[in-house]
C-alpha cells in the first residue's frame, strides 16, 4: 500500500502515489455513501470510470451499485498454458488469420445462434430473469465474440519457455443492457425514497433485500457465466486454429478471473457485498492473470490474501491517456515502431488504432512492483501476435 486518505467518511486505501484528480474525486465518493464497508481500496491501474474508478474495489453493507459493477459485467481474462515452446512469424500469421475467420471481432455477432447447451444455467427460470430473457435470443449470436474496445486475443512466450493463449472479453451486448437496466432503476428509485446520495455521483444503488436488488444480484451472476461461457467458446477455437497450423499441441486447464462483478464475501468477520470494477480477486493461493498494453507483459499471477484490498489486485495496467486523448497525443510510426522492434504482430494500423496502443497504458511493471503486498508473480508472458476487437 503506497498511501491512505483519512478525511472522508472510511479511509481510501491506495497502492498507487499519481493518481488523478478525477479519479480521486470518484474515490471520495465511494468513502462517504452511507453504506460503505470498512474503507476503500484503490488499485495501481486505477483511473477514471462512470461512477466508481475502474481499479476500485469496495465492499458494501446491505446495498449493491450497478454502477460500481460497470457496463461489461463479468469482463475478464482467460488463458492457457500450452506444449508448445516456440511458433515460426510465418506459422504465427497463418494462426492469426484462421482466428479472425472464426471468431467474430468488434461489433460483429455470429451469422448464427450457437449451441443453447453451451449457455450458462441459471439458479432460476429464466422467465424470472427479465433482462436477461428478454436479451436471451440475441445472447446466442454473440456467445464466442470477441467485442471491441480493450479486448483482445494474444499469443505469448512465457518465461516458463511455453506458448501461452490469452483472452481478454465480457458478457456483450447481454452485460451492458443488464447494467444499464438496473442503474435507470436504482436511479429512479433512489429519486422516489429522497436518497441523500448526490445524482452527480453516479452511484444509485439497491438494498439487497428488495426484489430489485436480488433480482439484479441473479442477473449480474448470469452476465458473469454468460462472460466466462463466451471466454471459453473463443478459446476454443483459438486452440483449434492453433492445431491446424502447428500440430501436435497439448493444452493445460484454462485459468479464468473476472473483474466487473459484485459478490456476497466475508472481509472483517462481516458478510457484505464487494464490488470489484476493474479489480480481481486475489484471495490466497488464488491463480489470475494481470494483462499488460499490447507492447507489453501480462502476468500470471498468485494471490496473497491481503485483507486490506479485500483479497484484490489489479486488473491491468490500465490507462493513463483516454482514447480521444491517445489518437490526438500518440505518433503513429512511433508506436508501430515500438511494437516492431520487439518482433509483435501487432494491431496498429491506423491512428484510430492508438487508443489501445501501449502508450497509452501505464507501465505495467510499475504496476506489478506497486502491488506485491497483493500479489506473487509466477510467470511473464510477452505478446507474440495480437487481436484487437
Amino acid at each position: 500500500m503506497k498511501q491512505v486518505i483519512a478525511t472522508e467518511g472510511v479511509p481510501i486505501k491506495l497502492w498507487l502515489d499519481d493518481i488523478e484528480a478525477g479519479t480521486l474525486a470518484q474515490a471520495r465518493n465511494l468513502a462517504n455513501l452511507p453504506f460503505v464497508f470498512r474503507h476503500v481500496a484503490v488499485m495501481p491501474d486505477a483511473h477514471l470510470g462512470y461512477g466508481m474508478p475502474i481499479g476500485g474495489v469496495m465492499a458494501a453493507s446491505e446495498a449493491v451499485v450497478p454502477n460500481a459493477v460497470g457496463v461489461d459485467i463479468g469482463c475478464g481474462m482467460c488463458a492457457v498454458r500450452t506444449s508448445l515452446g516456440g511458433i515460426a512469424t510465418g506459422k504465427l500469421e497463418t494462426i492469426l488469420a484462421r482466428i479472425r475467420s472464426a471468431v467474430p471481432l468488434g461489433f460483429k455477432h455470429h451469422a448464427k445462434k450457437q449451441n443453447p447447451a453451451l449457455m450458462p444455467k441459471s439458479e432460476l427460470p429464466l422467465s424470472q430473469l427479465p433482462m436477461v430473457s428478454r436479451e436471451y435470443q440475441s445472447a446466442l449470436a454473440q456467445l464466442g465474440t470477441l467485442g471491441g474496445g480493450n479486448h483482445f486475443i494474444e499469443i505469448q512466450k512465457g518465461n516458463d519457455g511455453r506458448i501461452w493463449l490469452m483472452i481478454h472479453s465480457g458478457s456483450r451486448n447481454l452485460g451492458f443492457k443488464v447494467a444499464n437496466y438496473y442503474n435507470h432503476l436504482a436511479v429512479e428509485l433512489n429519486r422516489r425514497s429522497g436518497s441523500a446520495i448526490p445524482g452527480n455521483w453516479q452511484l444509485a444503488f439497491l438494498p439487497i433485500r428488495s426484489d430489485a436488488g436480488r433480482t439484479y444480484l441473479q442477473e449480474m451472476r448470469y452476465c458473469v457465466e454468460f462472460a466466462y461461457a463466451n471466454r471459453q467458446m473463443m478459446m476454443e477455437r483459438v486452440k483449434e486454429a492453433l492445431l491446424s497450423v502447428v500440430p501436435p499441441v497439448f493444452f493445460e486447464p484454462m485459468i479464468n478471473i473476472a473483474h466487473n462483478y459484485a459478490a456476497m464475501e466475508e472481509h472483517f468477520g462481516e458478510q457484505v457485498v464487494v464490488h470489484r470494477k476493474g479489480a480481481t480477486s486475489a484471495r490466497g493461493g488464488e491463480i489470475g492473470i494481470i494483462p499488460g498494453s499490447q507492447g507489453a507483459p501480462s502476468y500470471i499471477v498468485r494471490g496473497l490474501g491481503n485483507p486490506e484490498s479485500f483479497e484484490s489486485c489489479s486488473h491491468g495496467a490500465g490507462r493513463k491517456m483516454g482514447r480521444k486523448q491517445a489518437q490526438r497525443q500518440l505518433s503513429l510510426v512511433e508506436e508501430q515502431k515500438r511494437l516492431e522492434r520487439q518482433g509483435i504482430l501487432h494491431g496498429i494500423h491506423s491512428v484510430r488504432d492508438l487508443d489501445e496502443a501501449a502508450g497509452a497504458y501505464k507501465d505495467i511493471d510499475k504496476v506489478i512492483d506497486a502491488q506485491l503486498d497483493l500479489v506473487e508473480v509466477l510467470v511473464e508472458l510477452r505478446p507474440l501476435a495480437v487481436i484487437k476487437g
